[in-house]
């Protein structure tokens, strides 16, 4: 059940990129650009997943070593929770950038890299994304 659910978040997320990185101006992209449809929706899948996953209560966040333990003992479950989070919050990411972009009237083109920075490398794609405002005279630290 873990796999099969895993896929169909990982699948749908997928869809999800490509119509607001390529069709970012259509109605359901627009929905799911303004308002965190998709990470609401895996959320629930989040949740479900991390129900399922023994000892994570007890897992130590404060050192490195911690952090290595908890990959070392992952499950199906605690792996499919954590890519979920990640999903989650660079799929938000990237709708805020979008959100910010079309604010400030920058072209769709010029973030397409960001965002793909952002879903294969998380933070990497804020910093392209900070360029990039830089570039057009729009960063957001100016406002």
């Amino acid at each position: 059940m873990t796999s099969l659910l895993f896929n169909l978040c990982n699948t749908g997320v997928l869809f999800a990129w490509f119509l607001i990185l390529f069709l970012p101006r259509i109605r359901i992209s627009k929905a799911l650009i303004s308002f965190p449809w998709v990470p609401l929706f895996l959320s629930f899948f989040y949740l479900y997943f991390f129900t399922q996953t023994e000892g994570f209560m007890e897992a130590d966040f404060t050192s490195l070593e911690g952090i290595l333990l908890l990959f070392q003992q992952a499950t199906l479950s605690s792996a499919a929770a954590g890519w979920l989070h990640y999903l989650g919050f660079d799929f938000w990411v990237a709708c805020w950038m979008i959100q910010y972009s079309q604010k400030h009237q920058i072209p769709h083109y010029a973030i397409v890299l960001p965002m793909l920075a952002t879903f294969m490398l998380g933070p990497t794609g804020v910093l392209l994304f900070s360029i990039v405002l830089l570039i057009y005279k729009k960063p957001f630290w100016r406002l």
